[in-house]
């Protein structure tokens, strides 16, 4: 196919992906109070305010970008393969659909991860700290931007693995070379932990840093599995040449 046809189905696939996640925006926006009374629920009973006019519709566009996006990916990421996948070998379709199709899931868990442990604990210390000191009212803007910017970065730190084995099935590195530089991996750890957590609290910063490290050892398994395989898999004869 020539380079010219290559880049107008770039450029339809790209549209598509924009098309699916304005259409799922609009969509949330249409239930964008429902979301922000969900993404309030860890805050407990603590009050939110609108400290500007029209704070509250921007942060209304924001909420439904954001869910527009998590919703579209499947279909962005769909669109991404059929364009790649063509180029490919047999053996590297093999790995892209599994790989994409893992970075999803994990994007996922790291969303749930993020709900579900960081922003309770970090929610309870900020309130717990200095309570005795000021009553917590806050922001709605700057409360739900604290709330969306920890999910995402979680969902993006979540992608760890899948980066381990794509690195490891093309021969970059070995699971050996892995699995020494631990030391580094835990200092690097940290320093992703205080910069990927917007309230820079010591208990969320721990268990993200935490988190990352896992998500490392699990990668260095999977990357050990897929060396095992190849080791014990024959490789594949050429086909026979065609006679004259």
């Amino acid at each position: 196919m020539p380079l010219v046809d290559h880049l107008e189905e770039l450029r339809q696939r790209v549209l598509r992906s924009l098309v699916a996640v304005v259409v799922c925006a609009l969509a949330c926006l249409l239930a964008v109070r429902p979301l922000v009374r969900i993404l309030e629920e860890p805050a407990g009973s603590i009050r939110f305010l609108q400290l500007a006019p029209g704070e509250f519709l921007f942060v209304s566009f924001k909420v439904a970008g954001y869910a527009g996006l998590t919703l579209a990916l499947p279909y962005v990421l769909y669109q991404g393969l059929a364009f790649v996948l063509p180029g490919l070998t047999r053996g590297e379709r093999r790995l892209i659909a599994p790989s994409v199709a893992g970075s999803a899931v994990l994007f996922m868990a790291g969303l749930g991860f993020a709900w579900w442990a960081l922003v309770p604990a970090a929610l309870n210390f900020l309130v717990s700290y200095g309570a005795d000191v000021v009553e917590p009212i806050w922001s709605i803007e700057r409360y739900l931007d604290f709330v969306l910017l920890l999910m995402l970065s979680t969902g993006l730190a979540f992608q760890l693995p899948v980066l381990q084995l794509l690195l490891g099935v093309f021969g970059l590195v070995n699971w050996q070379r892995m699995l020494s530089a631990w030391r580094w991996v835990v200092l690097i750890s940290a320093l992703a932990g205080a910069v990927l957590t917007p309230s820079t609290d010591p208990v969320t910063m721990l268990l993200l840093a935490g988190a990352i490290t896992a998500l490392y050892l699990i990668g260095v398994l999977l990357v050990a599995a897929v060396q095992q395989f190849k080791e014990e898999t024959p490789p594949e004869s050429p086909p026979p040449a065609a006679a004259d």
